[in-house]
């Protein structure tokens, strides 16, 4: 009796087991393990709305997104699902704004519903500009370590003419009369320094960190625009600077620097980098976009908001040539616009440089 009992139980078992290892095992009865037939055993218990389309340049009224939507098993379901933009359904996975303000997205997979809507800020496409960055090298000639930023420099504008540099020398032979009061307000404490935008440090060693100033001109969105028109008359400058701002933008503490620079300058140049061939000195080296005066305050002058009609502003100098400047040939202005509300590492908004003689027109985009 025990060992019939004992057989009708082993029997019992292995229906059992076999049962269980032969039957679906994906809880819809449907043998596909997913819920969509794919018999892996992840089962889609929640979606995700996202954007698949680039947007790091931001997005503007009258762009189109694109939007894609993935199981928590990381499987795309987008072409099975009914994205909707404010609570109406669109048609595929593109949907095109219309007007700056906020998008609320959603989707729908089978009974599965995003329980989080995906925001979408869309800013006003008013005045869009081409954005230069602004770097200010403090430099000078006894500086051994200095020509590892001019390298970086090079490097740079082999792939970008958007910046505006400013060679502040201090203690040599092409300090300004301005250099001293720039280094102590803006805290330089160690040469070279590289402030981009007047906001952070270029981040050493520069040369191996320039993605950090051409990825700020990928996206020529910058919210206001300079054109810069000087001219010279025997000893006599005239510089008119045209500012035009976006629709939206905020006035707050909104300040213009202006400066005069001069390229070409010839001076040898101490070197214990392996740049420019680790020559030390670095003889006849030639020092561009330097420094030679300030037309405005080295901070800024404001920009009084009576004096801005139809969000455009413009200031005219005229003042001699800095008594400084070696060549008037190889002088030019460099102008650009600070704001204390803009966010991010930049308090210089945007940038521009004009050679005597050039009228130019904003890049407006």
């Amino acid at each position: 009796m025990k060992t019939k009992h004992l057989f009708n139980l082993l029997f019992i078992a292995l229906t059992i087991s076999f049962s269980a290892c032969s039957s679906d095992s994906d809880g819809d009865g449907n043998g596909n393990g997913d819920g969509n037939g794919n018999g892996n055993g992840n089962d889609i218990t929640s979606i995700t709305v996202q954007i698949s389309s680039s947007v790091a340049c931001g997005i503007y009224a009258g762009d189109t997104v694109s939007f894609t939507v993935m199981g928590n098993n990381n499987m795309d379901v987008t072409n099975s699902a009914t994205i909707s933009v404010n609570g109406t359904a669109i048609t595929g996975n593109t949907y095109t704004t219309t007007q700056a303000g906020s998008l609320q997205v959603s989707a729908t997979y089978q009974d599965i519903s995003t329980t989080n809507n995906l925001n979408v800020n869309v800013a006003a496409d008013n005045a869009k500009f081409t954005k230069h960055v602004l770097i200010e090298d403090y430099t000078g000639t006894w500086c051994p370590f200095c020509p590892r930023v001019s390298y970086a420099l090079e490097q740079v504008k082999e792939q970008t003419d958007q910046i505006a540099v400013v060679a502040v020398h201090w203690d040599d032979e092409f300090e300004a009369p301005e250099s001293n009061n720039m280094r102590v307000t803006f805290g330089i404490t160690g040469f070279p320094t590289a402030k981009v935008n007047r906001g952070s440090d270029w981040i050493f060693p520069e040369p191996s960190n320039i993605d950090q100033i051409v990825d700020q001109t990928v996206c020529d969105n910058a919210p206001l625009g300079l054109a810069i028109t000087p001219s010279l008359s025997g000893n006599t400058m005239t510089v008119k600077v045209d500012t035009k701002f976006s629709e939206d933008f905020d006035f707050n503490n909104t300040r213009l620097v202006v400066m005069v620079l001069e390229d070409g300058l010839i001076g040898d140049q101490q070197n214990n980098q392996s740049y420019y061939g680790g020559q030390n000195p670095i003889p006849n080296f030639v020092h561009d976009h330097v420094l030679r005066a300030s037309l405005t305050n080295i901070t800024g002058d404001a920009i009084p908001s009576n004096n801005i009609t139809n969000f455009e502003y413009s200031r005219t100098f005229t003042a001699n040539v800095p008594s400084n400047v070696v060549n008037t040939n190889e002088m030019s202005i460099v102008a650009f616009i600070t704001n204390d509300n803009f966010t991010g590492d930049a308090f210089a908004v945007n940038a521009r440089v004009a050679h005597f003689g050039d009228a130019q027109a904003y890049e407006e985009n």
